[in-house]
Formats: C-alpha cells, structure tokens, sequence
C-alpha cells in the first residue's frame, strides 16, 4: 500500500511541477485577455454558467430563473473536477442533502436524505424514470455510472405536483446525448489507488447521417479500503437518437449493471455481510413537434431491479439470513407541451405496473408477491408576466395500495434586478407507503395492509442574488408539515400511520467568481426536526446540520486543482457510537497535455480523507482512512 502512496503523490507533485513550468504561455494567454488573471472573462462565463435551462420543476426546459422551487444542477464538468467513482459521491457536497454511507467506501451503499426526510420521500429518476425499489421506498445509486451523468438536477421539498410520491424532494439524473458530429470522439478513463481500487471505462459518442449514438462501458473493482469491504461492478450503457424527419425525434437506451458488495469483517457487528444487485433498463422516446408552438412527447420505459442481501457468521462463516427482492416495473407517460407569449403549459399522464417477489430466508423460505398499479394526470404553467414568474400545477395519483391523491402546487420567481432572484413555493406532497411495510413484512415486522401515504404541506421562501457582482449568495428558508408518518409500533410490530413531523431550517450558500484562477465555494445547511407523539425509545425534536467548503483553482488552460471540506452533525440518524465531528477534506489536481489539435491527456490524483477523519453514524460502518489513487484521461 506504502509504495501506491509514494507513486500516487509523485504523480501529483508532478502535474503541479509541470503547470509551473508552463507559466509562460499561462504569462502570454493572460496578455491576449484569455487567462484566469483576466477578471472581465471570469466574470462573463462565471454568469453565463448561471443562466442554465433545467426541465424537472416543471417537466419542461425553462430558464432556472424561473424555478420557484429549491433547486441545485450539478454538472459533468462538476463531476469530473470532484474524481467521483458513485452518484453518492457528487451529490454528499449538496447543501441540504444528507448522504447517509453504509460504510464509506470506494463502492458501497448508501440513503439519501433532504432536509431531515426519510430516505424513502427522495425520488431518484434517470431521465425521469423512478429508479426507487418499492420494497422499502428509497433508491439505491450505486449502480448508476457517473460517466454517463450530463447534469443532476435536485429539487429539494415535495415535488408531487410533476412527479407523484415525492415527499422529500427529487433528485433527477439527466444522462448524455450522442455528440452531433460526424467523427467520432471519446474518453478513455482510467483510475487506480489503495486496496486495488479499480475505475475504467470507455465512451463513445458521434452521429452518423440521421442516427446518434453514445455508448459506455465500464467496470469498478475494489479489494475494500477499511474491513475488506471488497466490491464488484460491470457497467454498460448506451443510448441511441434517430431524427426521422424535420419534427420527429426517437431515442432508445439501454442500461445494465451488476455491483457485488461485501459487507466486510468487523468484529462489533458479529456477522459479514454479502449484497448482490442488478439493474436493466430499455427506454424509448418519441418527441413530435406539432407545431411552432406544440410539442407532444412519449415515454415507455421497462426497469428491472434485483437486491440479494446475505448475512453470514463471523465465526463459523454460516448463513444466517438472506432476503430477495425483484422488482419489476413497466411504465410510459405521455406530455403535451404548448409555449407562446407569455405561457408554458404542460398536460399529462403517466402509467406504471409494478409486480415484486420477495424471499425472506431464515430457518425456510418465506415468498411474498405484490403488484402496484398507478396511474396519474398532472397540469402545470408558467406565466411569464414582466419580471414576475408564476407556476401554478396540480396532479392527480391513483394507486391499488392507497388509493387517490391530489398534490396542488404554486410558486413565483421575481426578477428584483440583475443577477437578482426572489423564490416562493407553497406544495402538497405525497409518498407511498413502502411494500415491506404494507404487504411483503420482512425479518423484524409484519405487514400493515391498512397503511396510506404519508402527506404534507411544504412552504419555502429564498433569494438568491450577486454581491457587487463578484460573489453569488443564494439563501432559503423552508418548513415542511407531514401528516400520517409512518413510524414502528413495538407491540404489534407493525409500521403505523401515527403522528406529525414537522421539518423546518434554512440553507445558505455562497461562491466567488475566479479570481486570478481561484474561487471559492461554501455552505450551511440546519434542518430541526419535531415528531407529536415522539416514536417508541425517541426524542420528539433533533437537530441536522452541514458545512461544505470548497477552494477551486483553475487556470482554464491545463491546470486545476480542488480542495473539499464537508461537515455532517447527524443527530437523530447518529446510533451505536457513531463518530462525525470533524471535517473530512478532499484534493484531487488535474493536468491536462493537448497531445494534438484533437486530443488530451489528462493526468489526475486524488487524495481522500486527507487527515483520516472519522464520520460515520454507527460504529459498525466506520469510514475508510486516508487513501490515495491517481489515473489517466485519454478524449479525442
């Protein structure tokens, strides 16, 4: 491991000795005005990167400027800067967002938390498709290849009104499109460090005549940083576009991933664990434009997802325990989109069948069989008037488990003067109670056939605006009020509908335009939670709070380099000696070489964890150490 160390930091010291030496052309880019010294282009693009279109508010493109709701995009450009290996990765740096890791790891579980909420309220899509298991309600991203992200896009508070069981919030992870070139281009990527540490993929993109094409493959390997936390994982993607005529588009994707986890050996939990999970998905679209001013587009999507959880003996290697879940999900909806003068309307519906088996293995099998079916409509608009942007929408769900549900929405945007945005939202928001809950049961509880969707009413007021137009400064402050939370009932060992949480804090965040290169980034976000009548064994009120900094250089020409502190006070979510005061820091420094007028090679090393802080909320599941890996990116 010493000698990986050694080899990593060279490499590292190595880039930044190289950008040093190419100071000159740096002197000479910064005299033509092309430089990071020249604070009139910093300025320009830092404002420009601002002004970006965004389609999950609403489920149409518009302005963010226009997003009455909590809203952060995190780019490709975001992501590679950070040397992410898993979605859990990117989106632990979002204020607001709480990424509870199971073991953090360079592969490994995780459940994702927005504003307090239960992992089960935050629905994940890929490109709008609902990627959470209905088991237990929450997501699982670990199989989703970062490489493949164009942009993520996280609406923070209930997004019911456009996407249904949506409670907490969504998070939206948008993949890219086939390059519109006839040569083709690609990124070879390659990234190696501690414990064997595997990331390599390949990505292909071009256009030939009529069709588009992107195509990924990729594996991940890791012999496990802390516990022997080994982890396996294959992963393709690809996605294919066909422009038929002048106002038909039709695209086709088709995703597949298989990570293997081991729980690793740590002797407090008295037993190893074993995670086997596979996903394949088909998707097709159809977009038809009308008319100048009409849109329609259709969706079907066929989503299959399998979790294997075994647990085995420390001492005797036994098995102990093993549940199976498959899911199986066949969905479409269908979007009307009409843009003129001072509207933008949407009307739609949406459609899924949803059949799950699952096995309970303990001393025989126990099989449970459940089918969901839903169907929704939804409408929402914009309505452009002057600098004043409302966006009233409504949706209607059905659902076999819990019947109806109406989920109203409205929000305004002003435009207070450049660069300068006030934000108000009010929503009723809905989710669905999980199947291990409602129909499947599992280990330690039975199944609650009367339970109905969790519900509340959210409320959030924000600005964001520049500071003498160097520094941007958004603020928010929110309050959510649900009603029927589910909560474990100890003597009949059944989830019950029992009780309100209410969820108030704010967020604030803040970040500079470059200066001479370097800017900076930081955050604040507080959520305090209140449960009437307190759950069995629980306090009725706690306190979640994070602080994110990030110092960013970047000469725009070869150089960059990224350092990352976060801080995490878990409160209620901390159990059986969780340990999480302290900030964990990141470096990653980047290097790029334009081998040709087509190509780059870049060199990157990344060091974690860069003083072996300990965060994490049960002692079962420490963090790893500090580790090192460095690689290599070839784009033609």
């Amino acid at each position: 491991m010493l000698p990986v160390t050694i080899i990593l930091l060279g490499l590292l010291i190595f880039a930044v000795a190289v950008g040093a030496a190419e100071r000159p052309e740096a002197a000479e880019s910064k005299a033509n005005g092309t430089s990071s010294g020249s604070t009139k282009e910093d300025l320009l693009l830092f404002w420009d990167e601002k002004e970006i279109y965004v389609q999950t508010a609403t489920r149409s493109e518009k302005s963010i400027t226009q997003v009455a709701e909590n809203m952060t995009v995190i780019t490709s450009k975001e992501i590679e800067d950070m040397n992410a290996h898993t979605v859990a990765d990117v989106l632990s740096r979002v204020p607001g967002l709480f990424v509870a890791f199971g073991g953090q790891d360079f592969i490994g579980t995780s459940q994702l938390i927005i504003q307090g909420s239960d992992p089960r309220h935050v629905t994940v899509l890929l490109d709008g498709m609902v990627w959470n298991m209905p088991n237990e309600g929450s997501a699982e991203t670990m199989d989703i290849p970062v490489r493949i992200i164009d942009r993520i896009e996280i609406i923070k508070g209930p997004a019911s009104s456009a996407w249904g069981s949506a409670l907490g919030g969504v998070i939206n992870i948008i993949t890219k499109r086939p390059d519109d070139t006839a040569m083709a281009k690609g990124v070879l990527n390659f990234s190696y460090g501690e414990a064997n540490s595997l990331d390599s993929s390949v990505e292909l993109s071009g256009k030939g005549r009529a069709l588009g094409y992107y195509l990924f493959a990729g594996r991940q390997s890791t012999d496990g940083l802390r516990d022997r936390r080994a982890a396996d994982m294959n992963k393709f993607y690809a996605k294919l576009s066909l422009a038929s005529s002048r106002d038909i588009d039709l695209d086709f994707s088709i995703g597949f991933s298989d990570p293997v986890f081991d729980g690793g050996n740590n002797p407090s939990r008295g037993a190893d664990s074993r995670i086997n999970q596979s996903s394949f998905f088909v998707t097709g679209n159809l977009n038809y434009r009308i008319g100048p001013d009409l849109e329609l587009k259709a969706t079907v999507h066929s989503l299959r997802q399998k979790f294997e959880n075994s647990l085995y003996s420390l001492t005797s290697s036994q098995l102990l325990r093993r549940s199976i879940v498959d899911d199986q999900t066949v969905g479409g909806s269908v979007k009307l989109t009409y843009a003129s003068g001072m509207h933008s309307a949407v009307l739609g519906a949406d459609i899924s069948h949803v059949t799950e088996e699952a096995k309970r293995l303990q001393s025989s099998y126990v099989t449970a069989n459940s089918v969901i079916d839903k169907w929704a409509l939804f409408a929402n608009d914009t309505i452009e008037l002057g600098k004043l942007t409302l966006t009233p929408g409504i949706r209607f769900d059905y659902n076999n488990i819990s019947g109806s549900f109406v989920s109203p929405s409205v929000g305004a945007t002003l435009e207070l003067a450049e660069h300068t945005v006030a934000r108000a939202s009010v929503a009723r928001g809905f989710t669905l109670p999980p199947q291990f809950y409602s129909t499947t049961g599992g280990f330690n509880n039975v199944a609650n056939r009367s339970l109905s969707s969790e519900r509340g009413w959210s409320y959030q007021v924000g600005l964001e605006s520049a500071v003498t137009d160097y520094c941007n400064v958004k603020a928010t402050l929110f309050r959510h009020d649900t009603t029927k939370a589910l909560v474990f009932d100890v003597p009949t060992k059944m989830y019950v509908n029992r009780g309100d949480v209410t969820r108030q804090g704010y967020e604030l965040e803040a970040e500079s335009v470059p200066f001479h290169g370097i800017s900076l980034k930081t955050a604040h976000a507080y959520v305090h939670t209140h449960l009437d009548p307190p759950a069995d064994n629980a306090e009725a009120g706690a306190d979640m709070y994070s602080y994110l900094v990030g110092v960013k250089y970047d000469d725009r020409i070869s150089l960059s380099a990224l350092l990352t502190g976060s801080y995490v006070w878990w409160g209620p979510l901390a159990s059986n000696g969780g340990r999480y005061d302290t900030f964990i820091w990141d470096f990653t420094v980047n290097k790029k070489f334009h081998t040709t007028d087509k190509t780059i090679l870049e060199l990157f090393a990344t060091v974690h964890n860069l003083f072996s802080g300990a965060s994490y909320n049960q002692s079962a599941l420490p963090n790893a150490s500090r580790w090192v890996e460095g690689g290599l990116r070839f784009k033609f």
